[in-house]
């Protein structure tokens, strides 16, 4: 299976001289990885913080996967 760009912080490199990254994989359970899916995921305010040696996503929003809530 080929690996998809789902969403990027295009604003982070327009704010902010990116000089290194990093990829990293993302646990989501529930309806959440359909709405991933579907593209309807927004990383315009979201940031990483490191914890206890794992990294977190903050502020990102996954919109909510209608056909799964009801």
């Amino acid at each position: 299976m080929a690996i998809k760009t789902i969403a990027t912080n295009r604003k982070a490199y327009h704010n902010y001289n990116v000089q290194d990254s990093v990829e990293a994989g993302i646990v989501l359970t529930g309806t959440e990885i359909k709405s991933v899916r579907e593209a309807k995921v927004s990383l315009g305010d979201a940031y990483v913080r490191p914890e206890n040696g794992e990294l977190w996503l903050l502020n990102a929003h996954i919109a909510r996967y209608d056909p799964g809530s009801l």
